[in-house]
């Protein structure tokens, strides 16, 4: 198709220029997860941090200056979910807007197509936003916060890029584009008893693996699940070995062989 590729010439003039040599040092200071990157996986993850960073529209907002490093440890941080997946699955990204930090947040649209880390029953301080025919919206503490602890279960760059992935095929329901019927299949038999165990333990008062936030709602299960994923992978890959396989299926990646093995 002609608009594939006029994309390509795009990025390949894109990737034809180096990349500013601050930006590694930006990667590595504000993304921990990125020293356990292998040199080719830092490789691809600096041209597709190139290209997110050129052809998403960016801005800040709440008396935030726009900066290279804001754009450059949020791109880090979201193409880190796509280093095994087709690049192209951020299509629907056209806007990032950063505020300093956590922002009251009006109750959401009626619409199917917002989805939120705060409950839309009244405005609450939200530390991000997910919009399936929108904006992507964060708080540039919170993604500082995420990006230096790389094994605390909590990074809001993840979710809330997973909720993008996740609306690719319509509204959010937990469920991003699969590759066939059988990976659909296995996928929803594991995320189904995954929740329901979740809810089970939470009635019972029990202490869980997965954060409480992740009972809220399907889409809300898989965005912390991701983050749990990427971040905590050998104990995923421990305590729910159904989940870390199916999610890794995905994302084509194995985040537990990265983690330090004192962890």
């Amino acid at each position: 198709m002609i608009f594939d590729w006029l994309r390509r010439r795009r990025r390949d003039r894109i990737l034809a220029e180096p990349m500013p040599e601050s930006w590694p040092g930006l990667l590595a200071h504000n993304m921990g997860s990125y020293a356990e990157l292998s040199d080719d996986e830092q490789g691809l993850l600096h041209q597709l941090v190139q290209v997110f960073v050129t052809e998403k529209h960016w801005e800040g907002l709440g008396g935030l200056s726009m900066s290279e490093e804001v754009q450059v440890t949020v791109a880090g941080q979201a193409c880190l979910l796509i280093l095994g997946l087709d690049h192209d699955l951020y299509r629907r990204v056209e806007s990032i807007l950063v505020y300093p930090s956590a922002v009251m947040a009006p109750p959401p649209p009626t619409h199917f197509g917002a989805v939120a880390c705060a409950p839309p029953e009244r405005a609450m301080p939200v530390l991000g936003q997910a919009f399936a025919r929108g904006p992507v919206i964060l708080a540039w503490d919170a993604v500082r916060r995420g990006g230096a602890d790389p094994h605390d279960g909590h990074n809001v760059v993840f979710h809330e890029f997973a909720h993008k992935l996740d609306m690719l095929h319509g509204g959010p329901d937990g469920v991003p584009p699969l590759a066939d019927a059988a990976t659909y299949a296995r996928w929803v038999e594991v995320f189904e008893r995954s929740w329901t165990e979740l809810h089970d333990q939470q009635a019972r008062g029990r202490r869980t693996f997965l954060d409480a936030y992740a009972g809220k709602s399907p889409a809300e299960f898989f965005a912390v699940a991701t983050e749990q994923f990427f971040e905590q992978g050998r104990t995923m890959e421990r305590k729910h070995p159904d989940l870390y396989e199916v999610l890794r299926g995905f994302y084509r990646q194995d985040p537990a062989r990265r983690e330090p093995a004192s962890r």
